[in-house]
């Protein structure tokens, strides 16, 4: 065990940021740390009336964060992975992934049982583009119109009938404990989650020794291992977080690590998706499994898709990560 250290952690304003946050503080309060949080305001969360995308895509939920870490404001910052870049901050380390919470999303409906129990013309509302495609690809005749804000403010708007339902992520509402609001719980392969959706991340800077070994014990090896090959698969794919490009990795029964992917296309008449799925080789980093099944999906024709949909959403290009 590391020496018992002072940590400032950095958190978003939202409730779900601070009370992710607050779970990485009480864990490292129990082995003898003193921590504090500070709350910090990021251009994500200043401008919720806006598309992410308008706002400046990736990154916009973590630049503050990661500027006060360089800084020296802070010591570390808690972020939920799947809205970092896959293009690591220079300087900075993704130091610790704890336990991941349910990867995937979910529907949550007051009157209605399940995604398919909808009428059609129902309005469901997200503003991920992989989400709202994953929607038309399996029911076409719903209205998906976009949604901003944090999880309550989405739910009041669902309450006061504003849509007919929703599409959340699962850890989100766990975490803050509204899981019974959880109506139908999507999965794969008919719904492929975010990359990383549902685990954390604590970043540090890289020459922070002490800070790094004090949240050593927060690391989960297995999710650590199944966000690694995820990443490495979206960074293959040169997709961001915004782009519809969709992962789930995870261990099978005799502990080989498992990747499926997706990536999605809108076209005139429909919604067209590509899959893959492979196991990691005994002799197979997460990485490398990672770059093997973007591989796949790119021989079946993944660049040309998701340059058809930067084009559609005005992204602009993205340069393939060579780590």
């Amino acid at each position: 065990m590391s020496e018992p250290t002072s940590i400032r952690i950095g958190t978003r304003a939202s409730l779900l940021a601070r009370t992710q946050t607050g779970w990485v503080a009480e864990r490292l309060g129990s082995l003898g740390h003193a921590v504090s949080i500070e709350t910090i305001s990021t251009s994500g969360d200043e401008r919720g009336d806006v598309p992410v995308p308008g706002i400046g895509g990736d990154g916009v939920f973590v630049r503050e964060l990661e500027a006060a870490l360089l800084a020296g404001r802070v010591d570390a910052a808690v972020h939920s992975l799947k809205d970092l870049p896959t293009a690591e901050t220079s300087g900075l380390a993704l130091a610790c992934v704890p336990v991941r919470a349910l990867p995937f999303d979910v529907f949550v409906s007051k009157r209605h049982p399940t995604l398919q129990a909808l009428s059609p013309g129902a309005i469901v509302g997200t503003s991920s583009i992989r989400r709202a495609l994953l929607l038309k690809s399996l029911r076409p005749d719903l209205e998906v119109r976009g949604i901003r804000g944090n999880v309550d403010s989405r739910l009041r708007k669902l309450d006061a009938d504003d849509y007919d339902g929703l599409i959340l992520a699962g850890a989100g509402l766990e975490r803050l404990g509204l899981q019974d609001r959880i109506t139908e719980v999507l999965r794969p392969p008919a719904f492929w989650p975010a990359v990383a959706q549902g685990a954390l991340v604590v970043q540090t800077r890289t020459d922070d020794a002490p800070t790094r070994a004090a949240i050593a014990p927060l690391d989960d090896p297995q999710t650590h291992a199944a966000v690694v090959a995820e990443r490495s698969f979206l960074a293959a794919l040169a997709g961001g977080c915004l782009a519809p490009i969709g992962a789930w990795a995870r261990s099978s029964t005799d502990g080989s690590l498992m990747l499926g992917g997706c990536v999605l296309e809108a076209t005139a008449r429909s919604v067209q998706r590509i899959v893959a799925e492979a196991v990691a080789r005994p002799d197979e980093t997460p990485e490398m499994l990672g770059l093997a099944v973007a591989g796949q999906l790119r021989a079946a024709g993944a660049d040309a898709m998701l340059a058809a949909s930067r084009t559609a959403h005005r992204e602009p290009p993205r340069q393939a990560d060579r780590r």
